[in-house]
Formats: C-alpha cells, sequence, structure tokens
C-alpha cells in the first residue's frame, strides 16, 4: 500500500508589508500573540491567528517574537504583522545575565510604545518563550486583557511567569491545572491549535512538490522545526539497516539548516528514494501522504501525529529537566498511537533501538494501521476555534 487517499487536503495568506500596528486603521479590534524560539511555541499562536481572521476579517493581528531565524522562517509568509524584539534566554552566567536583562527592558519598552495606541481595543496572548514575557508584562501595565496558551503538559520557565498574570489559559491537557494554580485565571482545556493546513491538507501540493512516488510508503524524518542533531545522527547510523525497504518505501528527511550537509552525506550511496529538507513549510500536506513519523515528541508535534493519524516513533529531547517531551509521547503510547526510543548520549545504542523499532514497524502493515486508527481517536480539531472565540469576549 502507498500512500492513503484517505488521509486527509491550507491556504496561504498574502504577506503584509509595515512592522509597527499602532499605524493601522482603528477600523478592527487587535489581536497580539507573543513568543517563540521554536516553532512549538509560534504554530499554536498561528492556528489561533488564521481562525480569527477567517472570524474578523478587520482584526488587526501582530506576532511579537524573537530574533531567532526560525521565528521569522515560520511567520514572514503567514500574512500577519511581524514584530521582532531583542529579548534574549534567562542564564544566570554574568555575560548572559546581562544580555537577558538589557533585552528584557529594551523588549518592554518597544512593546508598550505598540500597545499603547490600542488600548481598550486589543488582547495579548503568550504563547511560550522568552520573548513573551516582556510583552505580557507591558500588556499588564496598560491593563491590557492577556491569555496564555499552553500546549505542554509541564509549563516552561515563561509560561509559569506570565500565567500569573493573565485573565485567561488555554492547555491541551488536564494535567496542566496543577502547575498553574497561583494565579487568577480561568484555566479552560481545549487541546493543542491546529493550522489550517492540518485541518485540509493538500497532500498532492507535497508529492508535486517532493517528487514523491505513489507506488511507495512515505517514512517521515523531523527533528522539531529546528531539526534534530542526535535524530540526525542516529538516521546516518542506521541507515544501512533499511536498505531492504527500496523498493516499497521512500524517505523524506527534515535535517534542520545546521545538521543538512553532515546528512546529506550520510545518504550518499544509499539506494533507497530519499529526499533530504532543511525545512519544509507544510508539514500538513507532508504529514497527510506519510504512513509512519519519526520526530520529537513536542505538545505540538504529538498532535499534529495524531491529526494526521500517523503511526509514531517518538524519540523525546532528553535535556528537558522536567522531560515534559516524555510525558506528551505517552499520551500517544497509552493511546496505541506510538512508541518511545529514547535518545541516549551514544548515537549508536540509540540507532540500534531505532533501527529495531523501524524495521518491524515498516514491515507491518496491520500494526501501523491499528497505530493510525489508535493516532485518529486522539487528534483534535477544535481547539482553534474555541480560543478564537474566547479571545472574541475578552475586550
Amino acid at each position: 500500500m502507498g500512500m492513503t487517499d484517505s488521509k486527509r487536503n491550507g491556504n496561504t495568506k498574502i504577506p503584509m508589508t509595515g512592522t509597527n500596528m499602532a499605524d493601522r486603521s482603528g477600523e478592527g479590534r487587535s489581536y497580539f500573540f507573543a513568543g517563540g524560539g521554536t516553532g512549538g511555541h509560534i504554530y499554536p499562536g498561528l492556528a489561533v491567528a488564521e481562525q480569527i481572521s477567517d472570524n474578523e476579517p478587520k482584526a488587526n493581528i501582530g506576532f511579537f517574537c524573537s530574533q531567532r531565524a526560525i521565528d521569522s522562517r515560520i511567520l514572514s509568509n503567514s500574512g500577519f504583522e511581524l514584530i521582532t524584539l531583542p529579548a534574549a534566554p534567562l542564564s544566570f552566567r554574568p555575560d548572559k545575565l546581562l544580555k537577558f536583562l538589557v533585552g528584557l527592558f529594551k523588549s518592554y519598552s518597544m512593546a508598550k510604545v505598540i500597545l499603547r495606541p490600542v488600548v481598550g481595543n486589543a488582547v495579548v496572548t503568550g504563547v511560550g518563550g522568552f520573548v513573551s514575557v516582556p510583552v505580557v508584562l507591558a500588556a499588564k501595565s496598560l491593563k491590557i486583557p492577556i491569555a496564555l496558551i499552553n500546549v505542554d503538559i509541564v509549563p516552561g520557565k515563561a509560561n509559569k511567569l506570565t500565567g500569573r498574570f493573565a485573565d485567561q489559559i488555554f492547555v491541551q491537557f488536564q494535567e496542566t491545572r496543577k502547575y498553574l494554580k497561583k494565579g487568577r485565571a480561568n484555566i479552560e482545556v481545549v487541546g493543542c491549535p491546529l493550522r489550517k493546513s492540518f485541518l485540509d491538507p493538500q497532500g498532492g501540493k507535497a508529492i508535486e512538490e517532493l517528487g514523491l512516488d505513489l507506488k511507495k510508503k512515505t517514512l517521515l524524518i523531523m527533528g522539531g522545526s529546528s531539526g534534530g542533531v542526535n535524530i540526525n545522527k542516529a538516521i546516518c547510523e542506521l541507515l544501512s539497516d533499511l536498505k531492504e525497504f527500496k523498493k516499497t518505501w521512500q524517505i523524506v528527511h527534515i535535517t534542520g539548516s545546521a545538521g543538512y550537509k553532515e546528512t546529506k552525506a550520510c545518504y550518499s550511496g544509499q539506494r533507497i528514494k530519499h529526499i533530504l529538507l532543511e525545512y519544509y513549510d507544510d508539514m500538513g500536506a507532508l504529514m497527510s501522504v506519510s504512513e509512519l513519523v519519526v520526530g520529537r515528541s513536542g505538545a505540538v508535534s504529538i498532535a499534529e501525529y495524531a491529526f494526521s493519524w500517523l503511526a509514531a516513533i517518538c524519540v523525546p529531547y532528553p535535556y528537558h529537566r522536567d522531560k515534559h517531551q516524555h510525558l506528551n509521547a505517552l499520551r500517544l503510547v497509552k493511546a496505541g498511537a506510538a512508541v518511545i526510543v529514547d535518545d541516549k548520549k551514544n548515537s549508536k545504542k540509540t540507532a540500534a533501538s531505532l533501527s529495531k523499532c523501524l524495521v518491524k514497524l515498516m514491515k507491518n502493515d496491520q500494526l501501523r494501521e491499528k497505530m493510525s486508527k489508535s493516532s485518529q481517536a486522539a487528534g483534535d480539531a477544535e481547539a482553534a476555534s474555541k480560543i478564537a472565540v474566547q479571545l472574541s469576549h475578552m475586550f
């Protein structure tokens, strides 16, 4: 069986110019999203912004984000206002602590300048990451309503802090409530907001753009929005184990920009059809024509796997103290939709475990189909629309 037509086909907005929403017409209400540093922070906000744009065509929508390349890469073609701030991650190293404090003050000041003209007609939504903190603090000082979107089971440091000032918090998991007790916000379990490209995936677009073979099944390998160095290394170690699948499978491997050249060299001489990319924008389309995914288990990623009906091999990011990616992955494992392979310090050990798991699933169509059906039950299509409606009631 190749790529299934039974899987589910996003619209691209026309980019706008300008960087200051204070210069915009006052016709519509203003919705600001604040956060970034990873796709896992930006994508949920982007999904809600798309829904707001549909509900309120005259709404002014802007994203305060970090100066990291991934933020502008994701948002530059979204059609929404992009406002980059000089905020930096918190570090207690003297040189980096100074950079954090200077960036925090500058970002707070810039956010206040942009928000002040729309006081009384704006809502600010924090979506996680260090850049959300100065914006939420600026909104708090101006008495602008504040919401928070938290899709991980365990909130990060920024969300734990900004949650204290929020009026409304939207979470994916019931368990998250216990980590956000100290604020005054109403906490609502809504699921993970997904972009239009997942709700209406255009699988044909991915097939055409990437030159996929319709007669072969597709294995998708990815490490999140910035790539996954350890996953790339493990795949390089095990590629020769996949040679038996050259007639029936093809690989789409999203390496991230840092790992592209090194990973490409590993594929040299491999006879299994493979397509290597640094980044791919329309993941809804690509996942809809894939049968199996190997990837990290950020909260957004597992929601995307589930909604795309994908059998998943989750390789949780191992360096978070709270191990929240492992907790995220367990949700899919308990549903019967995924298996977990631990990312070990030794890439050869990771590769050995991953190879065993891959070979088993690539050989067994029935097992993958069973996991796919279990994945369907874990998906949620309504989160973005629910949040959009609630935000509209905060004015």
